[in-house]
């Protein structure tokens, strides 16, 4: 893997995180009424379907997805259907505050701890200093709205679960990422994921979604930043280690940050601020430094 193949991927990564920091924003649309499981499962199926078109649209990939390890990709499309519910389940048990550090946090830990005790590999000092500087950057963001919320035993179980499912999603689509063309690789996942969680629907309530002006939200949540953003996600993860890019998504909390000051007006903070800091020190420092 060259130097600018892994820049690229880093890129990728990148911009799917910043993608994944819209929703808060976009979500903020919906009524007062919305289930998140439920948004959460019309997400990756709309995801799905976006996915389904990208990869059918190009011949190589179309082709490819007999080549697919069946193993692979249904570990992978279960593991990222469990961690939407499981994250959406946390952030009501939580608050999203305590729901969003837990998940997104641990994720880079579970990878790391996959990697020393599996692969026998430790991740070099700085390195491991710069995941550290990370988390506590990301965790400064979004626990400064928590009002003091701890959460419940059962949340901060759920949420610390949900980014251990995002943690095997991340490493089993880097395993099978070199199998077929990102593009098919992220659309065999997500239908999976979306078959899976489709029986939220019977037994959470959907009447707020005969509300139209709730779709545009939903669409966008789905083909834009959920689509677009794992079909970037899983393009990056081709080219960098799962434990770099799970570290690098920790911009997600950055990017809802920056919308939530400029869109909503939210005032700054010097814990925001000194979070964000941290949040851009740490990435720099995991982006220079490759895993050893």
């Amino acid at each position: 893997m060259t130097q600018a193949a892994r820049l690229a991927g880093i890129f990728a990564v990148i911009a799917a995180a910043a993608l994944w920091g819209t929703t808060g924003t976009v979500q903020a649309l919906l009524p007062e009424g919305k289930q998140p499981l439920i948004v959460a499962a019309l997400r990756l199926g709309f995801g799905a379907l976006s996915l389904i078109v990208l990869a059918l649209a190009r011949t190589e990939s179309r082709r490819a997805f007999g080549a697919l390890p069946l193993g692979g990709v249904l570990f992978a499309g279960l593991s990222i259907g469990l961690y939407n519910l499981l994250f959406f389940w946390a952030v009501l048990e939580t608050g999203v505050g305590v729901g969003t550090a837990i998940a997104i946090g641990s994720a880079p830990l579970w990878v790391t701890a996959y990697e020393i005790v599996v692969k026998h590999q430790l991740p070099a000092g700085l390195r491991a200093l710069g995941q550290g500087v990370s988390i506590l950057g990301a965790a400064l963001l979004v626990l400064s709205d928590a009002s003091g919320a701890g959460g419940s035993v059962l949340g901060v179980t759920l949420a610390a679960l949900s980014g251990a499912a995002y943690a095997a999603y991340s490493l089993a689509t880097s395993r099978i990422s070199q199998s077929a063309p990102s593009a098919t690789v992220a659309a065999a996942t997500f239908s999976v994921a979306a078959f899976a969680v489709l029986p939220v629907f019977l037994f959470v309530p959907i009447g707020w979604l005969a509300a139209p002006q709730v779709w545009p939200a939903l669409i966008f949540l789905g083909v834009f930043a959920t689509g677009l953003s794992y079909a970037l996600y899983t393009w990056g993860l081709g080219r960098v280690a799962a434990s770099t890019a799970v570290t690098l998504a920790l911009i997600e909390p950055l990017t809802a940050w920056v919308l939530a000051t400029l869109v909503v007006g939210e005032p700054l903070s010097a814990v925001k601020l000194a979070g964000a800091a941290l949040l851009i020190a740490g990435l720099a420092i995991v982006t220079i430094f490759p895993r050893r």
